[in-house]
Protein backbone atom coordinates (compact mmCIF):
# COMPACT_ATOMS: atom_id res chain seq x y z
CA UNK A 1 0.00 0.00 0.00
CA UNK A 2 1.79 3.59 -1.09
CA UNK A 3 2.42 5.89 1.43
CA UNK A 4 -0.49 8.93 1.35
CA UNK A 5 2.22 11.60 2.09
CA UNK A 6 4.84 10.00 -0.45
CA UNK A 7 2.08 10.12 -3.53
CA UNK A 8 1.48 14.04 -2.00
CA UNK A 9 5.17 14.34 -2.12
CA UNK A 10 5.24 13.71 -5.99
CA UNK A 11 2.83 15.65 -7.05
CA UNK A 12 3.88 18.90 -4.98
CA UNK A 13 7.17 18.38 -4.00
CA UNK A 14 9.30 19.71 -1.54
CA UNK A 15 10.32 23.97 -2.97
CA UNK A 16 14.04 22.68 -3.27
CA UNK A 17 15.87 25.46 -4.26
CA UNK A 18 14.73 28.55 -2.21
CA UNK A 19 17.05 31.29 -4.17
CA UNK A 20 14.41 33.77 -5.05
CA UNK A 21 15.96 37.01 -5.23
CA UNK A 22 13.62 39.05 -6.48
CA UNK A 23 11.18 41.90 -5.47
CA UNK A 24 8.40 40.80 -2.97
CA UNK A 25 6.19 42.93 -5.13
CA UNK A 26 6.73 40.66 -8.37
CA UNK A 27 5.44 37.22 -6.46
CA UNK A 28 2.32 39.39 -4.99
CA UNK A 29 1.39 40.20 -8.01
CA UNK A 30 0.95 36.53 -9.15
CA UNK A 31 -0.37 35.88 -6.23
CA UNK A 32 -3.12 38.59 -6.84
CA UNK A 33 -3.23 37.38 -10.55
CA UNK A 34 -3.87 33.76 -9.39
CA UNK A 35 -7.04 34.99 -7.01
CA UNK A 36 -8.26 37.04 -10.03
CA UNK A 37 -8.21 34.13 -12.61
CA UNK A 38 -9.46 32.13 -9.69
CA UNK A 39 -13.00 34.37 -9.96
CA UNK A 40 -12.95 35.08 -13.64
CA UNK A 41 -12.70 31.55 -14.44
CA UNK A 42 -15.20 30.43 -11.98
CA UNK A 43 -17.42 33.52 -13.35
CA UNK A 44 -17.15 32.01 -17.06
CA UNK A 45 -17.13 28.61 -15.93
CA UNK A 46 -20.54 28.39 -13.58
CA UNK A 47 -22.47 31.83 -14.57
CA UNK A 48 -25.46 30.81 -16.56
CA UNK A 49 -23.83 32.28 -19.70
CA UNK A 50 -20.09 32.26 -18.93
CA UNK A 51 -20.25 36.14 -18.28
CA UNK A 52 -20.28 36.42 -22.20
CA UNK A 53 -23.81 38.30 -22.78
CA UNK A 54 -24.44 39.72 -18.70
CA UNK A 55 -20.93 41.17 -18.05
CA UNK A 56 -19.09 41.47 -21.94
CA UNK A 57 -22.25 42.39 -23.86
CA UNK A 58 -22.07 39.76 -26.12
CA UNK A 59 -25.17 38.84 -28.52
CA UNK A 60 -25.93 35.22 -27.60
CA UNK A 61 -28.96 34.96 -29.96
CA UNK A 62 -26.74 33.97 -32.65
CA UNK A 63 -24.24 30.49 -31.25
CA UNK A 64 -25.31 31.34 -28.07
CA UNK A 65 -24.42 28.20 -26.73
CA UNK A 66 -21.30 27.71 -27.92
CA UNK A 67 -19.76 31.58 -27.18
CA UNK A 68 -21.32 30.03 -23.75
CA UNK A 69 -19.18 26.62 -24.29
CA UNK A 70 -16.39 28.96 -25.47
CA UNK A 71 -16.58 30.64 -22.54
CA UNK A 72 -16.42 27.91 -20.00
CA UNK A 73 -13.61 26.43 -21.21
CA UNK A 74 -12.02 29.69 -20.50
CA UNK A 75 -12.57 29.54 -17.28
CA UNK A 76 -11.43 26.05 -16.96
CA UNK A 77 -8.34 27.14 -18.58
CA UNK A 78 -8.44 30.42 -16.14
CA UNK A 79 -8.79 28.29 -12.95
CA UNK A 80 -6.15 26.10 -13.69
CA UNK A 81 -3.60 28.84 -14.04
CA UNK A 82 -4.98 30.86 -11.18
CA UNK A 83 -4.03 27.48 -9.16
CA UNK A 84 -0.63 27.20 -10.36
CA UNK A 85 0.42 31.22 -10.27
CA UNK A 86 -0.76 30.79 -6.37
CA UNK A 87 1.18 27.80 -6.06
CA UNK A 88 4.20 29.21 -7.79
CA UNK A 89 3.58 32.87 -5.44
CA UNK A 90 3.58 30.81 -2.08
CA UNK A 91 5.49 27.88 -2.42
CA UNK A 92 7.76 27.83 -5.45
CA UNK A 93 9.04 31.03 -5.62
CA UNK A 94 11.92 30.40 -8.19
CA UNK A 95 9.74 29.60 -10.49
CA UNK A 96 8.18 33.14 -10.18
CA UNK A 97 10.26 35.12 -13.03
CA UNK A 98 9.33 32.17 -15.39
CA UNK A 99 5.26 32.38 -14.76
CA UNK A 100 5.08 36.31 -14.86
CA UNK A 101 7.32 35.98 -18.46
CA UNK A 102 4.10 33.42 -19.61
CA UNK A 103 1.47 35.46 -18.18
CA UNK A 104 3.38 38.79 -19.93
CA UNK A 105 3.66 36.84 -22.90
CA UNK A 106 0.48 35.80 -22.70
CA UNK A 107 -1.28 39.36 -22.13
CA UNK A 108 1.20 40.79 -25.12
CA UNK A 109 -0.63 38.15 -27.51
CA UNK A 110 -4.63 38.93 -26.19
CA UNK A 111 -3.95 42.71 -26.73
CA UNK A 112 -2.81 41.66 -30.54
CA UNK A 113 -6.06 39.54 -31.06
CA UNK A 114 -8.20 41.29 -29.34
CA UNK A 115 -7.36 44.78 -30.74
CA UNK A 116 -5.65 44.13 -34.44
CA UNK A 117 -5.94 40.99 -35.31
CA UNK A 118 -9.73 39.93 -34.23
CA UNK A 119 -10.52 43.10 -32.87
CA UNK A 120 -13.60 42.48 -30.05
CA UNK A 121 -16.66 44.60 -31.46
CA UNK A 122 -18.15 44.59 -27.66
CA UNK A 123 -16.53 47.12 -24.57
CA UNK A 124 -15.59 43.67 -22.53
CA UNK A 125 -14.10 44.11 -19.64
CA UNK A 126 -11.39 41.51 -20.61
CA UNK A 127 -10.69 44.06 -23.93
CA UNK A 128 -9.40 46.85 -21.45
CA UNK A 129 -8.20 44.69 -18.84
CA UNK A 130 -5.39 43.34 -21.03
CA UNK A 131 -4.20 46.81 -21.48
CA UNK A 132 -3.98 47.47 -17.59
CA UNK A 133 -2.90 43.93 -17.11
CA UNK A 134 0.02 44.05 -19.28
CA UNK A 135 2.42 46.74 -18.17
CA UNK A 136 1.76 45.42 -14.43
CA UNK A 137 2.66 41.72 -15.40
CA UNK A 138 5.85 43.04 -17.49
CA UNK A 139 6.89 45.51 -14.50
CA UNK A 140 6.38 42.93 -11.97
CA UNK A 141 8.51 40.47 -14.57
CA UNK A 142 11.26 43.06 -14.22
CA UNK A 143 11.37 43.29 -10.72
CA UNK A 144 11.30 39.56 -10.37
CA UNK A 145 14.54 39.32 -12.51
CA UNK A 146 16.17 41.78 -10.40
CA UNK A 147 17.83 41.28 -6.92
CA UNK A 148 16.32 43.09 -3.88
CA UNK A 149 18.46 45.87 -2.49
CA UNK A 150 19.21 44.41 0.63
CA UNK A 151 19.10 40.60 -0.72
CA UNK A 152 22.34 42.31 -3.27
CA UNK A 153 24.24 43.93 -0.50
CA UNK A 154 23.85 40.82 1.94
CA UNK A 155 25.46 38.65 -1.23
CA UNK A 156 28.05 41.57 -1.87
CA UNK A 157 28.95 41.40 1.78
CA UNK A 158 28.89 37.38 1.93
CA UNK A 159 30.92 37.56 -1.34
CA UNK A 160 33.81 39.68 0.02
CA UNK A 161 33.36 38.40 3.98
CA UNK A 162 37.44 37.77 5.18
CA UNK A 163 36.25 34.76 6.78
CA UNK A 164 34.75 33.15 3.89
CA UNK A 165 37.57 34.09 1.51
CA UNK A 166 39.79 32.72 3.89
CA UNK A 167 38.56 29.12 3.77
Amino acid sequence: MADARGERTRLLPAPGDASYRGSGIAWGVLAALGVMDLVRGGIHLFAPDGGAGRIAGIDLTRGGDVIVMLFAVMGISQISWGVLNLLVALRYRTLVPLLLALQTLQQALAIWVLWLYKPLSVPAPGKYGVLVSFPILALALWLSLRPRVGAAASESLQRNDPARLAR
